[in-house]
């Protein structure tokens, strides 16, 4: 049962982190190749957004496979006779907790380790790339946006560098609206940051409110054009980025630099213990809710809903308890609180399917025979 529950979950995961990471992927694509950038970029932004999306669907992934593997060994009379051997669903629920453990592991592994490390990488990609005027601003045949009022394009780029038929428009000013175009132009950077020099060009200058124009010819002109690059924020690191030894340890002084409360601090600490621990509740809620069933015409589908129910509870009460743990330090402990309420639930439902005598059972039986 146990080697049935690990191929399953590896199809479900597969499946699931395609899914997820192709649609992360998308909007990902259009915000770094519109931007200018290079597919190796985009190919790097989306590898290291991965292991975070295979976080978000390990516990579903172990919920599918208990779910689908008990439902099969029921559909073919191996747990019938299971049972019939003397093995109760305490009992048969064993493979099922070793699998959900081996799960929790891997989860551990990604919440403490591989999604701190991607996420620290990611930010300093960004703020590498943020800074890189080329990919934003030196993209030829091709009208920019790089700024909010700010219109720019090149329509060549020679190989030494050189700007061709440079224009930009900047309407970021209510008062008046400035237009540049120049016949070639050049990007030189300086203590104050990156310029853009044209040459052999022409300034219009229209005032918003008479609508009066004026033109100035220019031979050589600079223009700043550090506020058009988007800076890739804060040096300061995410509570998401440290590692979880420090975020324990040195609770106030992260929370001091990351800006965030206390709480939240503690909160992110303590949730990378306990999404492992619901990989597990995942894996035992689908196995014990198949168990409580019996024969039906129609399957198990109202015990698979009524696992997703369970399930949807389960996240209900992790969304209640973020508001106390967050405005008082001294509740971290209710963050493993939905992962009690899980394992209660799984015990009440095995509970249910291992009573000797089932009333519902027992009218089955007889309907059986009478028939």
């Amino acid at each position: 049962m146990l080697s049935q529950l690990m191929v399953v979950f590896g199809f479900f995961a597969l499946v699931l982190v395609m899914v997820y990471w192709v649609n992360a992927s998308v909007s990902l694509f259009d915000e770094l190749i519109t931007d200018g950038h290079s597919a190796r970029i985009f190919l790097e932004f989306s590898l290291l957004s991965l292991p975070g999306v295979i976080a978000l669907v390990l516990p579903m992934a172990a919920f599918g496979a208990a779910v689908y593997v008990t439902n099969r060994m029921s559909n073919e009379s191996e747990m019938t006779v299971l049972q019939a051997g003397g093995l109760s669903p305490w009992r048969l629920g064993r493979p099922v907790l070793v699998f959900g453990v081996l799960i929790a592991l891997m989860m551990s592994v990604l919440t403490h380790a591989l999604v701190p490390a991607s996420v620290a990488q990611l930010r300093d990609r960004e703020s590498e790339i943020s800074e890189s005027v080329a990919a934003r601003l030196l993209h030829e045949g091709t009208f920019l946006h790089p700024a909010r009022g700010v219109t720019f394009y090149i329509r060549e780029i020679t190989d030494d560098g050189e700007l061709r038929d440079v224009y930009l428009s900047d309407r970021r000013n209510d008062q008046r609206t400035v237009t540049y175009t120049a016949e070639t132009a050049y990007v030189t950077r300086d203590d104050g940051g990156p310029k853009l020099t044209m040459r052999s060009g022409l300034a219009q200058e229209v005032q918003t409110k008479d609508l009066t124009l004026s033109t100035t010819n220019f031979t050589d002109l600079t223009y700043d054009i550090s506020g058009l690059i988007t800076s890739g924020g804060s040096e300061r690191r995410r509570a998401r980025q440290i590692p979880t030894l420090e975020l324990l340890t040195q609770t106030e002084a992260v929370a001091e630099e990351v800006n965030d409360s206390i709480g939240e601090v503690l909160e992110e600490a303590h949730n990378r213990f306990q999404m492992p621990l619901l990989c597990v509740v995942a894996a035992l809620i689908g196995y014990a809710a198949l168990m409580t069933g019996t024969f039906s015409r129609f399957g198990v589908t109202k015990q698979i809903v009524g696992a997703i129910f369970l399930l949807v509870l389960v996240k209900l009460v992790e969304s209640a308890i973020t508001e106390p743990v967050r405005s008082t330090p001294a509740f971290w402990p209710l963050v493993y609180l939905p992962s009690l309420v899980g394992f209660a639930l799984a015990a009440v439902l095995l509970w249910r399917a291992a009573r000797p005598f089932r009333p519902e059972r027992r009218r089955g039986q007889d309907a059986e025979v009478a028939a």
